[in-house]
């Protein structure tokens, strides 16, 4: 029976009758010049066949070196994941064909990694309506390892952008020779039905760290980090570990949580109409929330693993490892904390500003001068919402932490109101000039003439006998239509809650 020919379970009985098991393994694209064993360039995006060299390409005579900004970004990483660091390692060459790998084997470690035996303590959020609570669960690394990735095939025609129904195929060796970090987790058990939870929070807090640690850009929308799911179901926590499938290739947060989710209910599905597993990989398709078939997974032995003979043995100096240990930054969960409980933020306010990827902002901007809550409320607010709108990241901007610190300071000092501050924003983001020169430019200062300001409310109260006859009858509320005729005439740029004490003042007397 194929798998695809039974229904799905629903997931809560799936987990009521299963122990799912997961295992999770990370491709980090590093964010180096050049490539792992070669000087051909890096760049995404770049034309086709542009980032090539002989060495990439595989063509005979050519021969690797390693790189070291790629060994030195690998033990970091493997420092950072609690890893032991090999004092002893190889490379060794994966054999199998593929049209995007030229040289028909991939250049990896095997049994031999550069990192392993770590773990990595992840932060699991409570449930949205609260019905399961937070806790941290440790995730255990059996290994991170070097690698190079390979090119990419662009299939033709067709409805599904795979080879099947393509009526040509494409390839682009730009990608080949990528410098690779394969971080492998040994198998996760005891998460029951959090288990999409935990696979979500363990890449979040993977790719905060890596981003911390300025190996890679970790953009999964371009493929800089991408996640392959292994999941397996046993009938108890004592069984032993079921058939896996393994979903390759999925690069986005919340598609790695629909992953588990999906594969969860599926292998239920097949074991429950008596059938077997198959261990093989999938294809993930984010329009769906589906898996389909890939190809059956093969084992280790079926690579033909054996050392790469144009490579020497690497034998990393414990002097040096200490060194890298030294750079290592602040873990970025416990600097969340740290400035969550300096800037007095709560919870939800500092999960939204961890969303929206503005906690460095946010610091550079109170260090500018800002108040923390001041701060905040720029880069989570208006700015975020206009990197939304162009599909940019907040640091794409043309306006950075200093900017807004000023832009803050002036509102504070009453030069600007919260509106007149946007329009001030509107000409920073054209390019127009600082927070002053903008509001000096547009004449966006708020009045501050007080005689003016008088002379606004008395031809307002002229204007609307009626308001005012409500407003000394008791009707306090029509207030606003007053406030609101001043502003108007001042073009905004008036102090409305000096307005409102001024319309009181005039009107009782």
């Amino acid at each position: 029976m194929s798998t695809t020919d039974v229904e799905l379970v629903d997931y809560d009985e799936a987990v009521a009758q299963f122990d799912p098991v997961l295992g999770l393994e990370v491709h980090v694209e590093l964010s180096t010049v050049t490539k792992m064993f070669s000087a051909a360039p890096t760049e995404f995006g770049a034309a086709p066949n542009t980032q090539v060299d002989p060495t990439s390409l595989g063509l005979p005579g050519a021969l690797p070196v390693l790189n070291a900004k790629a060994l030195e970004s690998a033990v970091r990483i493997g420092l950072a994941l609690n890893c032991t660091i090999a004092s002893y390692c190889r490379f060794a060459r994966k054999n199998y064909f593929y049209p995007d790998m030229p040289k028909n084997f991939q250049t990896s470690q095997y049994d031999e990694p550069i990192a392993y035996d770590g773990w990595l303590d992840v932060d699991v959020p409570a449930s949205e309506d609260g019905s399961k609570p937070a806790f941290t669960y440790r995730v255990q690394i059996e290994r991170a390892h070097m690698e190079e990735d390979t090119g990419k095939s662009l299939h033709v025609g067709g409805s599904t952008g795979r080879i099947h129904g393509a009526e040509y195929s494409l390839v682009d060796y730009n990608r080949a020779g990528i410098p690779l970090i394969e971080i492998v987790t040994k198998p996760l058990e005891g998460t029951g039905d959090r288990a999409p939870d935990v696979a979500r929070a363990y890449v979040a807090t993977l790719r905060d760290l890596l981003r911390a640690l300025d190996v890679s850009d970790v953009k999964m929308e371009q493929g800089s980090l991408r996640c392959d799911v292994n999941l397996s179901l046993r009938p108890t926590p004592q069984s032993p570990l079921g058939t896996r499938s393994e979903t390759k290739n999925v690069n986005s947060l919340r598609s790695v949580e629909r992953a588990v989710r999906y594969e969860v209910s599926r292998h239920a599905a097949v074991l429950r109409s008596g059938a077997k597993v198959v261990q093989e990989t999938r294809h993930w398709h984010e329009d769906t929330g589906l898996t389909t078939s890939g190809r059956e997974k093969s084992d280790a032995e079926d690579y033909r693993y054996f050392p790469e003979p144009d490579l020497v043995p690497i034998t990393p100096d414990p002097a040096w490892v200490e060194e890298l240990r030294a750079t290592l930054p602040e873990p970025p969960a416990q600097r969340r904390k740290r400035l969550q409980a300096e800037w007095g933020f709560s919870d939800l306010e500092m999960r939204d500003t961890a969303n929206a990827g503005a906690v460095d902002l946010v610091e550079a901007t109170v260090a500018a001068g800002a108040s923390p809550a001041g701060a905040r409320k720029w880069w989570t607010g208006e700015l975020s919402r206009r990197a939304n709108a162009e599909g940019v990241e907040l640091t794409a901007l043309r306006v950075g932490p200093a900017d807004v610190a000023e832009l803050q300071a002036l509102v504070e000092a009453g030069t600007l109101t919260d509106r007149l501050a946007r329009e001030a924003l509107d000409g920073m983001l054209a390019g127009e000039g600082s927070a002053a020169e903008v509001v000096e430019g547009r004449g966006l200062a708020v009045v501050s003439d007080e005689s003016a300001l008088v002379a606004a409310v008395d031809a307002a109260i002229a204007a609307n006998p009626g308001v005012v006859e409500k407003i000394r009858g008791g009707k306090a509320q029509a207030a606003g239509a007053l406030i609101g005729a001043v502003m108007k005439e001042m073009r905004g740029k008036a102090d409305a809650a000096r307005v409102r004490e001024l319309v009181v003042e005039r009107v009782g007397s």
